[in-house]
């Protein structure tokens, strides 16, 4: 039974009431969140302290790293017909064990409902794998698969005993030839040889016959075993069918609607994706299941903001209480259907950043160059904005043979970017990279005091499929990725640090500062693994490599403007 409106709606703070609403909806991939939702945010932040409802171990508590798991959760202020702001909630996934909590919209689709066909197909699963299980665990079959492998065993030694032995009868038989030459007459020789190559053509039939019987014993148990096998396997493949089955089902359940009341299911809507198959959690983020309940109640959404609440994963980098963008992997193509009929702000994605600045150039000859790249400015094209650092020296330099690009900062990052004026260069240049003889060093403006004044960091990254570009710690599949670095200064809650990239991953440095096993403290203006600012405090302020003309060393250094 469906619960009414009224135990969802929560009322905006009276500060809330005062607060202008914004002229277009959030677009929630890149956000500042709007002060109408940041009230909403502190109203939920504030039951979560103090809720006694239900009982999950944020990992906020002395005991944190013992089990603790914080979540994401959602806000959505929302207006009814008649106009009245109030706000709705929501976590992603599961809570409490539970999809149901009081005050949290629902899930689209609810797959834990006890007598829905998720339950139904799931028991069914389950009865499969525990005949598995069976067929496994079956005394039988462990001696099925010991019988077999003592006889292949025992197969494997006979045999090469036998040819061990043909073996050294044909050397004896060979020994027995060459004394009959010298001794015995051409008759009895003759005699010696008939009764040689008997024993011979007996010895290989002796062994073919050896050979024969283990393969028909071989096989015997073969046969044994594959009573359990076989049978395992269909098994397998039945469970497989029927979790596939089951999937597709699920994806079917999941229908979100749009602002025009149009409807799309997860597989409608993934196929336009190069996955073509929804990932796992697809629709169970806080950002679909708000607008879902809003649509289908009649409410206009008019801001959004998701925030973490406790204890970060172990890969991920997400901050107690900061302020997040939907995933990329699992809501963008859901959102992207679900935006459609709200006037939403600009993806600030598509619009060059870039635009107005110039480049400056520190260092020329006729083989490369170094410049002093600014914030905000691709150092190569990107999917929707084509004015970079490559572009505008190729503008510059329309006579450069070489492939120009030796190495590459984030678009975010400023500082110094080596590039090459012919092909020769370029590949010369590239060799130190390999090497790892270039040094570069960045110097960073750190959110929080860092603990320790000097070290090395060592923590392997790899790319979140889920929501690229982010970059996560794993020790599994990841990439060696190694950064050296010394405290600068400290100064008003912030650290200076410099930085010493020894490898050269993809966020390296805004990792490794913002990751807990790292120092702990995401640069400032970082806005995937901390809080956006007017930049990314990040700068690539010297850098020192072997001409490939002179072959002397020569170093650049630009300091930092923070």
């Amino acid at each position: 039974m469906e619960l009414p409106l009224a135990s969802f709606w929560h009322d905006l703070p009276p500060a809330g009431l005062e607060i202008t609403p914004p002229a277009r909806f959030t677009f929630p991939f890149h956000y500042t969140p709007h002060p109408l939702v940041r009230v909403a945010v502190a109203d939920l932040q504030q039951h979560l302290e103090t809720q006694q409802d239900w009982e999950h171990d944020f990992g906020r508590a002395a005991t944190a790293g013992t089990g603790g798991k914080g979540k994401m959760f959602g806000v959505l202020v929302v207006a009814n017909a008649a106009g009245a702001k109030g706000y709705l909630a929501a976590f992603s996934g599961k809570l409490a064990d539970s999809n149901h909590l009081p005050g949290f919209v629902p899930p689209v689709y609810d797959v834990l409902k006890a007598d829905g066909f998720y339950k139904q197909g799931e028991q069914q699963v389950n009865a499969v794998n525990a005949r598995i299980e069976a067929l496994e665990q079956d005394p039988a079959f462990t001696a099925a698969q010991e019988a077999l492998a003592r006889t292949q065993v025992q197969a494997k030694e006979e045999i090469a005993a036998e040819k061990a032995a043909l073996k050294a009868a044909r050397k004896d038989r060979k020994r027995q030839r060459e004394a009959a030459r010298k001794e015995l007459s051409a008759a009895a020789y003759a005699d010696l040889e008939a009764q040689l190559a008997r024993e011979s053509v007996g010895r290989h039939f002796a062994l073919k016959d050896l050979t024969r019987a283990w393969e028909a014993r071989t096989a015997a148990a073969e046969k044994e075993l594959a009573l359990f096998t076989d049978e395992i396997a269909r098994l397998k493949e039945l469970r497989k069918t029927m979790s596939n089955d089951l999937q597709h089902r699920i994806f079917a359940e999941y229908r979100f609607l749009d602002a025009t009341g149009a409807t799309r299911d997860l597989t409608d809507i993934f196929e336009e994706t190069i996955f073509k198959t929804p990932p796992a959690g697809a629709g169970e983020c806080a950002a679909p299941k708000l607008l879902q309940f809003a649509y289908r109640h009649q409410l206009q959404p008019v801001a959004m903001a998701e925030f973490w609440w406790g204890q970060s994963p172990r890969s991920e980098i997400r901050k107690h209480g900061h302020f997040y963008p939907a995933c990329r992997g699992k809501c963008e193509p859901i959102l992207g259907h679900m935006l459609r009929g709200l006037t939403v702000d600009p993806n600030p994605m598509l619009e060059n950043p870039a635009a107005g600045k110039s480049l400056p150039i520190i260092y020329e000859d006729d083989h490369l160059l170094v410049v002093n790249k600014p914030y905000d400015f691709l150092s190569v094209p990107g999917k929707n904005i084509e004015d970079s650092v490559w572009l505008r020296i190729k503008q510059q330099y329309p006579e450069a043979t070489g492939p120009l690009i030796v190495h590459r900062l984030d678009m975010s990052t400023s500082g110094l970017l080596l590039l090459t004026k012919t092909k020769e260069t370029h590949k010369l240049l590239q060799h130190q990279f390999f090497k790892r003889s270039v040094r570069k060093r960045y110097v960073a403006l750190l959110e929080g005091e860092v603990a320790g004044e000097e070290g090395t960091i060592d923590l392997p990254l790899r790319g979140d499929i889920e929501d690229r570009p982010r970059q996560i710690v794993c020790h599994e599949h990841g990439k060696t990725s190694r950064t050296k670095w010394k405290v600068v200064d400290r100064q008003n809650g912030r650290t200076r640090v410099h930085f010493w990239p020894v490898t050269g991953r993809t966020h390296q440095l805004r990792v490794h500062a913002a990751h807990p096993d790292g120092l702990n403290a995401a640069i400032a203006g970082d806005d995937l693994y901390g809080q956006p600012a007017a930049r990314l405090y990040l700068h690539a302020e010297a850098i020192a490599f072997v001409h490939p003309e002179t072959r002397e060393e020569i170093s650049f250094c630009v300091p930092a403007n923070f």
